[in-house]
């Protein structure tokens, strides 16, 4: 806010922090100088507070840089009671301390780059707008959406003071977009389902399931004594009558082993005894 010499605040507590006046010096100092704000109460500069023409070259006395009678351009500093510190360096809009998570600040575009767009919202620091936090949809490049010199609100979204980081979007400053809800489509009108067309068989060619099929058939009706007499048996069953007649042999050569190892064992037995004896 800016106040020229001519208005008068009624008093020191209508003033505030880095608000701007136009003074002019009343006499300087050793520590700085005296300045006419035009309110009444004049306003302490002092020397670290000076601001040369040059400000690479180091103020050795304040004379060098002001003069008596000379006006000079003024920010609030600080204000204690009857006394009001002013200094010739211009204040930042926003300090690290005002910069809170979800306010809104206005600011211009001054660089653009791949990945997103530099705002300068008059902290220490320019803050940064995402390519993703600039719209809801798609992006493809940042110029789609600012170009440098345009002058923009966003919403601060996060600060970091010790890396010195500022993040801030567009998006979030705009109303999402509604999405449509898809209609329900009724079982009724959906697309019938289209069913196979079945296999055509070759004339003259038998499925592999049918003889199958015919084999096992045969089979269940052997075992269950139903088979005509006069069926020609099937492969499997042929199959099934070999494994049959081979476990019958293998049954009684069994029993033909066992009764020899018996015998021999009771002849060892009785040779035994007879020595003995």
């Amino acid at each position: 806010m800016e106040m020229n010499a001519t208005v008068e605040p009624e008093s020191t507590t209508e003033i505030k922090t880095k608000m701007h006046f136009t003074g002019k010096v009343l006499r300087t100092t050793l520590a700085g100088a005296v300045i006419d704000l035009g309110i009444g109460n004049p306003g302490l500069l002092h020397i670290s507070q000076v601001v040369a023409a040059d400000p690479t070259q180091p103020i050795k006395s304040i004379k060098d840089v002001l003069q008596d009678g000379q006006a000079v351009e003024v920010w609030v500093r600080k204000i204690k009671d009857d006394r009001i510190e002013v200094t010739m360096i211009k204040p930042l809009d926003l300090e690290w301390r005002e910069i809170k998570k979800g306010m809104t600040v206005k600011g211009s575009v001054v660089r653009l780059e791949k990945f997103g767009a530099f705002v300068e919202i008059g902290a220490e620091r320019p803050g940064l707008i995402h390519i993703s936090e600039m719209a809801h949809g798609y992006v493809r490049q940042p110029s789609d959406v600012v170009n440098e010199g345009d002058e923009i609100e966003s919403q601060v979204i996060d600060v970091n003071r010790k890396k010195k980081q500022i993040k801030l979007s567009i998006k979030a400053l705009q109303p999402e977009p509604v999405k449509e809800e898809e209609p329900d489509i009724p079982m009724d009108a959906a697309a019938p389902r289209k069913e196979k067309a079945p296999r055509r068989r070759k004339p003259g060619r038998r499925d592999r399931g049918d003889e199958f099929n015919e084999d096992i058939s045969g089979l269940l009706a052997t075992v269950n004594g139903t088979a005509e007499a006069e069926a020609e048996p099937t492969a499997m069953e042929i199959a099934w009558r070999e494994a049959m007649e081979r476990a019958k042999v293998r049954k009684t050569d069994d029993k033909v082993k066992r009764k020899a190892a018996s015998t021999e064992q009771e002849d060892l037995l009785s040779r035994t005894l007879e020595n003995k004896a």
